[in-house]
Formats: C-alpha cells, structure tokens, sequence
C-alpha cells in the first residue's frame, strides 16, 4: 500500500472525548499528520492540557479545545461551527465520546439506563446531524467508535451494548445515506483496549501489555488509532457504512461433548 494513501494531512477533524484514552491518541496521531483538529470534552480543563502539550510539540496540526457535552445539541452546533470559522471547514468527524457503568440490568434504573443511551447513541446523533452541512462541502469522512459489546453480550453491561448496537445501526444507515454527498461513514468496535480508564474499573493496566506475544487479547490506544486514521485516509476509499471490529485473537466457545 502507497504511504501517500494513509497521508489526511492538510484536513480538518473534530474528535469528542478526547481528554485521554483512545480520543486523545486520536487527536495526537491526526496532530502528527497535520491535521487541524478540534478536541472535546464536558470539561475544558479537561481538553487545555491535551491541546497544550500537543501544540507546543513539533507536531505540524494545530489542537483547538472546546468544552462540549455531546447530549447538548446546542453545544454541539457551536462547537461545530467554531471548528468551521476557526479551520475553514470539516473533513473528518470522529465520534469517540462515551460511557460505561457495569450494573445487573435489575438493578439498572431508569437514569442510568438514558444517561449511557444518550451519552453513547444520541451524542452521536448530535454530532453527525450538526455537522452534516460541513462534512457534505466538498466531501469527508465520520468514523464512529462503537464497542464489541455491540455484537457479543455481557454480564452487567446490557445499557452499553444496546446504546452500542445503535450506533451500528446508524453507521450502516448513514454510510448509505451519505454516500451520494461524498461522505463516507464507518465505525470501529474496539475488543478490549487498556486505558487509563480501564484501570479505574479494575481492569489491565496499558504498562503490562506484552506485544512480544502472539497471544493478543488487550489493545493499545494506538492500535485503534490506526484503524480510525486509515479510515479517515483516501486508502479506506471503497469502504462505507461498515463496523470494523478490532479485537485481537477470537475467542471461540468450545462445544459440550
């Protein structure tokens, strides 16, 4: 494959939920790319640092932090059109804002439940209505970050996966819908990937992951940002409305005897 393919520089992106994790991986290899790109999060404190540390580097894109709730249509719409006056437009869409709480689904109320629905699916909603207008003027690319929960139940998680299996559903939708305007739109389902925020809830610290193995069952925020990079390139040009998950080794269920 031509390195040229994978090369967006001289784009613009606007990536939600970047504060850290795989949003800020996002942010930082769109940054190296030279790529103009707006980051977000609910709390600005949260986004000046990753916008600092990324522009005072040699990075050739610039950062723009926005405080922005994804719920918050109005939000929304402002932060869109700040990106639009501040880089002359929109090239890339990376929906990477999200939510997740482990709870029985007895025991989920009904707070919980419309908090992780519209946190996780109406955000993206949000996001890719308010910036239809831009991406459509003169053609772009929407990547949204689904989960491999969406496909594959799991204890506790009944909330997150479904709020999940809708922005799949919307991905393959959007991708048809859109096709006609130039607009490309894809997903990726990520397996599980260790972040800072996977060791909050107990799980694989990045630091003990081994890529000397073939045994691979943990990702890298960087592994992700691979895939949401080469989709967002002219490389992935023949591939719309699809959900690419990446998850490392497949598990399979062994068959009773």
């Amino acid at each position: 494959m031509s390195g040229s393919k994978l090369q967006i520089d001289g784009s613009t992106a606007l990536v939600t939920g970047a504060s850290s994790g795989i949003g800020r991986t996002i942010a930082e290899t769109f940054a190296a790319q030279g790529v103009d790109t707006t980051i977000c999060s609910r709390e600005q404190g949260n986004v000046d640092p990753v916008a600092d540390e990324i522009n005072e580097s040699d990075a050739p894109g610039r950062i723009l932090p926005i405080e922005c709730d994804v719920r918050d249509r109005e939000a929304v719409d402002r932060m869109v059109a700040r990106t639009v006056d501040e880089f002359g437009g929109l090239d890339v869409l990376v929906n990477n804002a999200g939510a997740a709480f482990k709870c029985d689904f007895d025991e989920l109320s009904e707070n919980g439940w419309k908090t992780i629905v519209d946190i996780n699916l109406n955000g993206v909603y949000n996001c890719c209505h308010a910036a239809k207008d831009a991406l459509k003027d003169g053609g772009g690319s929407v990547i949204n970050l689904s989960s491999i929960r969406s496909q594959e139940a799991a204890p506790h998680e009944t909330h997150y996966g479904a709020a999940k299996a809708g922005v799949n559903s919307l991905t393959a939708s959007l991708g048809n819908a859109w096709a006609a305007d130039d607009v490309r739109v894809n997903g990726v389902a990520p397996g599980f990937i260790a972040t800072p925020g996977a060791v909050t809830v107990g799980d694989t610290d990045p630091d003990e992951i081994d890529r000397t193995t073939v045994d691979r069952r943990i990702g890298t925020t960087d592994e992700i940002a691979d895939v949401v990079e080469f989709l967002a390139s002219p490389a992935s040009s023949f591939i719309v409305g699809e959900m690419i998950t990446v998850r490392g080794v497949p598990t399979f269920t062994e068959k009773p005897d």
